[in-house]
């Protein structure tokens, strides 16, 4: 099992407040901070061009960031937030985990389903419920993606969480009996096909009595 990983240019920051917020990304950089267990946060700030490719090229949730922070210090990270402008796609904030050797963190990680299910093959329609799946686990550990066959399965069957085979040390946190896909009947009466239905039951119920 690999665990995904990229790299990434950060720099610290010495002031904070919103007044330094603003400076920073009208000169095309974000504001960001690493923060985790027994250790004062970090500010930081990133040049908005690179980091927002980066973010559009990885899985985001299950990445580990190598955070270059300069004088050769590195920091191991996850991204927790990015926060985004309410009318407008611009990154304003970011938010990093720092990742500790041996110390287990929650995150969600992609399921990847794989093979045509039987039942769509014999007139079912395959319904996705969930696409990631919240675990625990140790940054070595954590991986790329949750993999699940699903070519055997038939009309009326589904997949839960509880069904999927998790990696070696990866706890599953979600709820066992949630749903991540069922091959449902690929039709089903439309709402104005049944209340037609029912009318026409009525009015062949009138004329009888009235010819009774």
């Amino acid at each position: 099992m690999s665990v995904a990983v990229a790299s990434l240019q950060a720099r610290r920051r010495e002031k904070t407040g919103k007044g330094v917020a603003r400076r920073l990304r009208r000169a095309g950089r974000i504001p960001a901070v690493v923060y985790g267990k027994d250790m004062e946060p970090i500010p930081l700030s990133l040049d908005e061009q690179e980091a927002v490719l980066l973010f559009e090229s990885i899985p985001v949730a299950n990445t580990v960031l190598q955070l270059d922070i300069g004088g050769g210090e590195t920091l191991r990270t996850l991204v927790r937030e990015i926060q985004t402008h309410p009318f407008r796609p611009d990154v304003i904030h970011v938010d990093f985990m720092h990742l500790r050797r041996g110390i287990a963190v929650e995150l969600n990680v992609p399921i990847s389903l794989s093979g045509t299910p039987a039942g769509t093959r014999s007139g079912g329609r395959l319904d996705i419920a969930v696409h990631e799946a919240h675990v625990r686990c140790t940054p070595a550990r954590i991986p790329e993606s949750i993999h699940a066959d699903i070519s055997e399965l038939e009309i009326g069957e589904s997949l839960r969480l509880g069904d999927l085979a998790l990696p070696e040390d990866v706890e599953l946190l979600s709820g066992p009996d949630t749903l991540v896909c069922h091959i449902a009947t690929s039709w089903e009466p439309e709402d104005d096909e049944e209340e037609e239905l029912e009318v026409g039951e009525v009015e062949e119920a009138g004329e009888d009595v009235e010819e009774s």
